[in-house]
């Protein structure tokens, strides 16, 4: 039965890398509770102003600057391109720098083009803006890195879900405030149309400032302190509880030659990692934290720490069939949602055109906001099974998630709905399993290579994008034929699940992830 009292109470702790075994989301002050909410916070915010302009592009900012559809369209895709390529870099550097610092990265480099967005006066200008502000959307790997670095295996799902979902959130909430902050610019200010969607941007760019300043200020690396000295800290945890066979490498290779024994270390690997053996403590001296086993600690720290592969390690994690599952999946589940997010608005203007802009902002918006409830939901259900059925349960979960999907998807693309019941009813339920799909996926990513988590979210995150655009190329060579590309996407989210579907969840003989 569910206790309640986790969600603020200082959770139980992994004795080794110190991550939190519950989520105490309504306790900013706990340590884990901090981190959370600025994961989750900071994305949200993120992804936000990188959906900025779609709510206001279809009616106010095109009338303004004299877009075509063609133009719009092209602009949807540039800023999932922008993205793409942030997200396939954010990996690395947060293998390399740490996600903190790579999440606050992304936020102020893609704060500053929001701000810019008054400079935009033609189509070509509103290309290479939006090409910038999509940098904002790479924001998403680091918040999953960050989070699965400080929460272990038996809940890192449903965090990586909750900080997801409620980051995608800013998806919907975009549909809400930047209308209403352009009405109220027009209506209680007196601003022309054409200067206030411009002074609409201030908004935002203040809003991420603010978030990535006090993120640098409030939040460590890791449970255990600087990202440089991860692997020394697990070590140290390891020799406190008198194990001493995991021998971590500084700058950050994890060797699987084990040593033998179990009171301390050897004299050279204290002088590697730069400490002193200390006489083993009892565990029962330990506050806060989980019982596990000798050896579940020694594969945790061979095989669950991150380490900064050499290239030749990066390409084979890259192009490993278990992370092409990840990113198959990705491809069609938050690829159609970003897909989808351009032009739902739009869509429901068409068929329902009496709803005008406002109107149908809100209702698109409502797509975006399910996330709150839907991607957490599908990362609680896969941490549910995990016990039950190991990684196997999380992957099956994830296609049986896409094919749904893409029965709704085919749906509304067949039928096309003029009854605002029916196309409601049809998107929401489409909604829960897309966007309960993005949540089981990243619940399975911290299980693949865990010693590379970074690039392995990048490259599913990457992936994620590359459907977005994708997708959005088919929208803009359908022009206004929306319901034939809410088929098409559904016939390739089935297709493509069923092709992944045989391949094992995590490599044969893969260390630690289990």
């Amino acid at each position: 039965m569910f206790d309640i009292t986790l969600l603020w109470r200082a959770p139980k702790i992994n004795p080794v890398n110190r991550k939190a075994r519950s989520i105490p989301g309504l306790n900013p002050i706990d340590l884990y509770g901090r981190v959370f909410t600025f994961s989750w916070f900071g994305f949200l915010i993120a992804f936000w102003s990188w959906y900025a302009f779609p709510p206001l592009l279809y009616v106010t900012i095109a009338k303004d600057l004299n877009l075509k559809q063609t133009d719009i369209a092209n602009s949807n895709i540039v800023a999932l391109t922008a993205t793409l390529l942030v997200r396939l870099v954010a990996g690395p550097a947060c293998d390399r720098f740490g996600p903190r610092y790579t999440f606050a990265g992304c936020l102020l480099a893609g704060a500053i083009p929001t701000a810019l967005a008054g400079a935009v006066y033609n189509a070509k200008g509103l290309l290479a803006l939006r090409f910038f502000v999509g940098i904002l959307g790479g924001s998403f790997v680091p918040c999953q890195v960050w989070s699965t670095g400080f929460f272990d295996k038996n809940v890192v799902g449903t965090a990586n879900a909750l900080t997801g979902g409620f980051g995608n959130a800013g998806g919907g909430i975009t549909y809400f405030l930047m209308p209403a902050i352009f009405d109220s610019l027009v209506a209680n200010q007196g601003l022309t149309p054409h200067v206030a969607w411009r002074v609409t941007f201030i908004v935002p760019f203040i809003c991420i400032t603010v978030t990535a300043t006090a993120m640098l200020i409030l939040t460590p690396d890791t449970p255990t302190g600087k990202w440089s000295e991860r692997h020394l800290a697990v070590q140290q945890n390891l020799v406190s509880h008198g194990i001493s066979g995991a021998v971590v490498d500084v700058p950050g290779e994890l060797t699987d030659k084990a040593t033998t024994g179990t009171n301390s270390p050897s004299a050279s690997t204290e002088k590697k990692l730069g400490f002193e053996a200390v006489e083993p403590k009892q565990p029962s001296n330990f506050t806060h934290e989980a019982q596990l086993g000798e050896q579940q600690m020694l594969d945790t720290a061979r095989g669950e720490v991150v380490v900064k592969p050499s290239l030749r390690e990066a390409m084979s994690v890259i192009f490993s069939l278990q992370t092409l599952v990840l990113a198959g999946g990705y491809f069609c589940s938050f690829g159609g949602e970003l897909a989808i997010n351009s032009i739902l608005g739009s869509y429901y203007v068409k068929n329902f055109p009496y709803l005008k802009q406002t109107g149908s902002g809100n209702w698109a918006a409502m797509f975006g906001l399910l996330n709150v409830v839907f991607r957490p939901l599908g990362g609680a259900i896969s941490d549910f099974i995990y016990p039950r059925t190991g990684v196997w349960g999380k992957k099956i979960w994830i296609h049986t998630l896409a094919i749904v999907t893409g029965v709704f998807l085919i749906a509304i693309g067949l039928t096309d709905p003029t009854s605002q019941n029916t196309m409601f009813g049809l998107v929401a339920g489409m909604a829960f399993f897309l966007e309960a799909g993005n949540g089981a996926n990243f619940s399975l990513v911290p299980h693949v290579h865990p010693h590379a988590n970074g690039i392995v979210s990048g490259c599913t995150g990457a992936s994620g994008n590359f459907g977005g655009i994708i997708f959005a190329i088919i929208f803009r060579y359908n022009h206004k034929d929306y319901a034939r590309v809410f088929w098409i996407i559904g016939v390739m989210t089935i297709a493509i699940n069923l092709s992944l579907s045989w391949i094992r969840p995590i490599p044969k003989g893969q260390v630690g992830g289990r």
